[in-house]
């Protein structure tokens, strides 16, 4: 096992729910974490103290699950900005503080500093939004500023079924079309249902897009996670063009597809760059084991091969040729981190910013089943402590995003959009 463990295999969306919404957009709430330290004391409790679904499986090493609890002892309010989105998978902040907010049914807008919704931004491609399908990640090119260009990940309805697409776009002045629009990747194969679609894109520190892929779920595709003739359960990274990014690992291979980075994957929704612009996945595991993982060219992941979760059923994970009855094998990665039970991770956001420093490094993940935002303190590639916040509010959190001032905006399934801003 290497210094860092890394792995990949992201968490499941879980099943949706409603939630009753803010009685007025522009409502305010007052919240304020423990005054306790937030560092990790070496006899400190986790926050997770259920049964484990799949206890089986014993870590690979300690800290791997179940951190320490820490509290910041920050005050924060939250300011619900609107109510009226309709199922909302990501948020963009703008550079001058007005927000782009995706639909999942295939509407994406712009949301002003203090809520106001404008109408939907024509000249989004059609969307297949069957089960966890439709318009979902949404990107600034690194150079929006003074090229308006925009990319967004969605999943296109094909002859036979669908597939995650990527797109870009020029944003008009007056932000109420996307111009010169064109579809820079079409993964492979096309499969019909409606699961498993992954599809964060993150730019990386030198301009390429990380294109995060799902498996598609069933279990006649799951091995095609292992497979590098597919695109199914992968990181990809593509120029802003859509042709392969120089030096990916398995460029020239045969029977493999250049833009692959990293395999092994389950349903990544949640990727990251933290500071030293090491790209950060997390995954929906099964019933049991989501993921965090460090992703590294050309890594294999393990799924669906290991895992530290069980069918949904119950019972081990099955695939065409194989049943996954452990949790660790040579030549695959271990993840930094798991969660069992499940906190269905959507979202993710190293926060950097000025108007909370007691966050500076914390890795910010959005959370669906457990209805909560979650932090993590990682310090040496290990989770150190876990905290959780907004616990109170009922809402599936699908995004998270830091904005130029330093506060946090996260969208709900709920149809809200939050701004979490230092308190006063």
């Amino acid at each position: 096992m290497k210094a860092f463990p890394i792995g990949l295999c992201l968490l499941m969306a879980g099943v949706l729910g409603s939630c009753a919404p803010q009685p007025e957009a522009a409502s305010e709430g007052t919240r304020v974490a423990s005054d306790a330290a937030g560092t990790q004391a070496a006899d400190c409790d986790p926050l997770e103290t259920r049964p484990r679904e799949a206890p089986q499986y014993e870590p690979a090493f300690p800290g791997q699950t179940r951190a320490c609890g820490v509290a910041s002892g920050v005050a924060f309010d939250v300011a619900v900005l609107t109510t009226s989105l309709d199922e909302p998978w990501a948020v963009e902040p703008l550079p001058d503080g007005t927000l782009l907010v995706t639909e999942k049914p295939g509407q994406m807008h712009v949301v002003s500093a203090t809520g106001e919704v404008g109408p939907p931004i024509a000249g989004v491609p059609a969307v297949d939004d069957a089960g966890q399908g439709g318009l979902l990640d949404v990107a600034l090119s690194p150079g929006f500023a003074s090229d308006r260009t925009i990319f967004w990940s969605y999943s296109e309805p094909r002859e036979g079924g669908s597939g995650t697409s990527v797109a870009r776009g020029v944003l008009s002045e007056d932000r109420t079309r996307l111009d010169d629009v064109q579809v820079i990747l079409r993964t492979q194969p096309t499969y019909a249902n409606g699961m498993h679609f992954g599809s964060r894109i993150v730019f990386a520190e030198d301009g390429t897009l990380f294109v995060t892929l799902g498996e598609r779920s069933d279990r006649a595709t799951r091995y095609q996670a292992q497979e590098l003739g597919s695109h199914f359960g992968k990181v990809l990274r593509i120029q802003p063009d859509g042709a392969p990014a120089p030096g990916n690992p398995f460029v020239g291979q045969d029977g493999a597809l250049p833009e692959i980075f990293s395999y092994g994957h389950r349903n990544p929704q949640a990727a990251a760059l933290d500071a030293q612009g090491r790209l950060w996945v997390i995954e929906h595991g099964p019933r049991g084991g989501d993921e965090l993982n460090l992703v590294e060219a050309g890594e294999n992941y393990g799924w669906p091969v290991i895992t530290y979760g069980i069918e949904y059923r119950g019972g081990p994970i099955r695939y065409p040729g194989g049943t996954a009855e452990e949790a660790q094998r040579a030549g695959m990665e271990q993840p930094v981190y798991f969660w069992d039970p499940v906190i269905a991770p959507s979202g993710a956001q190293f926060y950097d910013g000025d108007a909370f420093p007691a966050w500076r490094g914390s890795l910010f993940v959005g959370a669906l089943r457990e209805q909560r935002l979650v932090r993590l303190v990682i310090e040496d590639g290990r989770v150190t402590g876990e905290e959780h916040l907004l616990t109170d509010r009922g809402q599936r959190v699908r995004d998270v995003r830091q904005g130029p001032g330093g506060a946090l905006y996260a969208v709900t399934d709920g149809g809200e959009l939050w701004r979490i801003a230092p308190q006063g």
